[in-house]
C-alpha cells in the first residue's frame, strides 16, 4: 500500500512537469553548452559597462574574447543568447532568430525555461554585437546569402548609431560585411554603398570605421584590377594616424601591390617589406603574401632575396614556386625561367602576379649577360645569344639590341663593337673604389632610422598619466 501511494505521487509530480514545461513562454535547446553561453553573457556585460563608461579597452577585450569561442558557437547557443540579450518579440530578435531558425531544427530540442531573472540589454552596443555574432556564425556556415541579407539590414540599422565605443564594432560588422559578399563573388555590388560608409565616417570622425573601409574599399578596387582608381581613392582619402596595427598592415599591403603595378618598386619594396614586419606573427597567409609580392619586387630591381625568406617556418610550401623562380633568375638561364613560369602558372595565376612574371624575362637576360661579361673578355654576339637560349627569328640581332640597352642602363660595363660583332668587357674595378658601399650603409641606415621613429610613435601612454603630468606643470 505505501509502494503504491509513493508510485502516485511520482506519477503526479512527474505529469505537473510536463505541464509547466510545456506552457514556458522560452525555450532553448539541449545541446546549448552551459559554459559558451556564460561566457557570452558575460561578453555582454563586458560590453554594456564599456559602453555606459566609454571605454573603449573594454569592447577590445570582448571582440578578442568573442574570437576565441568562434568555433563553439552553434544554433542552439546563439538562440538562447538572443533570448537573453534581447527583448523576446523586439524586430532585431525576430529577424536575428529567423537566420538561426533552420539550424535549430537540425538539433534535438527539449524544451527548458529560461530563468525570469536574466536582464535585457537595450545598449546600442548590445544590439551591433548580436548581429555580428550571427553573421559570423551564417559566413562559417558557408551560408553566404543568408550573410550577405543579414550584414545589409545590420548596416542599414547601423546608419543612425554614433558613439566611440560603437565604433569598434561598426569596424568588424563592415569587414564581415564586405566578405560575405567577396565570398559570393559579388563584391562588385556595395562599391558604392562602402563610398557612403566612408563618407559619414569621415564626417562623423570614426578613426577606425575609416581605417577599416578605406582598406575594403582598396581590396574592392584591386579585386577587379582597378589600379589607378584605387590609386586615385587612395591619394585623395584623409590620412589619419593608425589606431589598428592590423588594418594598417592591410593598407601596406595594397600600397605596395599599387605601387608595384605602377612601376614604382623601390616605394613598393618598402611598403611590403613593413607590411610583413609589422604583420602578426599568427597571420601566416597574411605573411605569405606579403612575402610572395616582395621577393617579385625584389627582383624585378634586380636584387636577390635572402635564402633565409625562402625558409621561414610554414611558409616553405607556399614559397616554393618564387624559390626556383629566383634562382632560374640568378643563374639567368632563359631557357629554365620559361620551365618554370609554365610549370607554377596555376599558382602565379592565383595570386595574381602573372603579369609580374612576365616583366621578370627582361631580368632574366640581364643577369644572364652580367654573368657573361664577368666570365668572358670578348665574346661574340652569336655566342652570346646561344648562351642566352634566345629562340627569336634574328637572335644575332636581339642579342646585340639587349648589350646596347644593358651598357647604356649601366649594368654592365663593357663595349661593343660592332664591325666585328663582339662584346668586350672592361677590366673589373675594386668595387670599394665605387660609391656602390656608401649606398648600402645608406640604405641600412635609413631603413634603422625609419623604425626607430615608427617605435616612438607606436607608444601609448595612460590618459591618467598625461592628466597628471598637465596638473603637474
Amino acid at each position: 500500500m505505501f509502494v503504491v501511494l509513493i508510485s502516485q505521487v511520482f506519477f503526479k509530480m512527474n505529469q505537473d512537469t510536463k505541464v509547466e514545461d510545456h506552457l514556458a513562454p522560452s525555450v532553448y535547446d539541449c545541446s546549448v553548452d552551459p559554459s559558451v553561453l556564460q561566457d557570452l553573457k558575460e561578453i555582454a556585460s563586458l560590453i554594456e559597462s564599456g559602453a555606459y563608461t566609454s571605454e573603449v579597452r573594454k569592447i577590445y577585450r570582448a571582440m578578442r574574447s568573442t574570437m576565441k569561442l568562434r568555433s563553439k558557437l552553434k544554433a542552439s547557443v546563439l538562440s538562447a543568447f538572443l533570448n537573453y540579450a534581447l527583448a523576446p518579440g523586439s524586430e532585431v530578435h525576430a529577424r536575428l532568430s529567423s537566420y538561426l531558425l533552420q539550424d535549430r531544427h537540425d538539433d534535438s530540442q527539449v524544451d527548458v525555461e529560461i530563468p525570469a531573472t536574466d536582464a535585457k540589454y537595450l545598449v546600442p552596443e548590445l544590439e551591433i554585437y548580436c548581429c555580428l555574432l550571427v553573421l559570423v556564425f551564417l559566413i562559417d556556415q558557408k551560408k553566404y546569402n543568408e550573410a550577405k541579407a543579414c550584414s545589409s539590414e545590420s548596416i542599414v540599422r547601423l546608419k543612425s548609431m554614433n558613439s566611440i565605443t560603437a565604433d569598434v564594432l561598426a569596424s568588424r560588422l563592415y569587414f564581415y560585411h564586405s566578405l560575405s559578399y567577396e565570398l559570393a563573388d559579388d563584391l562588385a555590388e556595395i562599391r558604392s554603398n562602402l563610398l557612403a560608409l566612408y563618407r559619414s565616417a569621415t564626417v562623423r570622425h570614426n578613426k577606425l570605421s575609416q581605417e577599416t573601409l578605406l582598406n575594403l574599399l582598396l581590396r574592392n578596387y584591386l579585386r577587379y584590377n582597378l589600379y589607378d582608381q584605387a590609386e586615385k581613392f587612395r591619394s585623395k582619402a584623409q590620412q589619419a594616424e593608425a589606431l589598428s596595427n592590423q588594418q594598417f598592415c592591410r593598407y601596406l599591403f595594397y600600397q605596395g601591390k599599387i605601387k608595384t603595378i605602377q612601376l614604382e618598386y623601390t616605394d613598393a619594396k618598402d611598403c611590403l617589406l613593413q607590411a610583413a614586419r609589422k604583420g602578426p606573427t599568427t597571420a601566416v597567409g597574411f605573411q605569405i603574401q606579403c612575402n610572395k609580392w616582395a621577393i617579385i619586387v625584389h627582383l624585378l630591381l634586380g636584387e636577390i632575396p635572402e635564402r633565409t625568406v625562402f625558409t621561414q617556418r610554414r611558409m616553405e610550401k607556399a614559397l616554393r614556386p618564387y624559390f626556383e623562380l629566383t634562382y632560374a633568375i640568378r643563374v639567368g638561364d632563359l631557357e629554365l625561367f620559361r620551365t618554370v613560369a609554365e610549370k607554377f602558372s596555376s599558382t602565379f595565376s592565383q595570386d595574381r602576379t602573372s603579369n609580374l612574371i612576365i616583366r621578370l624575362r627582361h631580368n632574366v637576360i640581364r643577369t644572364g649577360l652580367r654573368n657573361i661579361s664577368v666570365s668572358y673578355s670578348r665574346i661574340s654576339l652569336a655566342d652570346i645569344a646561344k648562351k642566352l637560349n634566345m629562340d627569336s627569328d634574328n637572335p644575332v640581332g636581339d642579342a646585340e639590341y639587349i648589350v646596347a640597352k644593358a651598357i647604356r642602363d649601366g649594368a654592365i660595363d663593357a663595349t661593343l663593337d660592332h664591325a666585328n660583332g663582339w662584346l668586350v668587357s672592361k677590366a673589373t674595378a675594386d668595387v670599394y673604389s665605387t660609391n656602390e658601399p656608401q649606398i648600402a650603409f645608406d640604405s641600412r641606415i635609413v631603413f634603422c632610422l625609419t623604425m626607430h621613429n615608427e617605435a616612438l610613435r607606436a607608444l601609448r601612454f595612460p590618459q591618467d598619466l598625461r592628466n597628471k603630468e598637465s596638473v603637474a606643470t
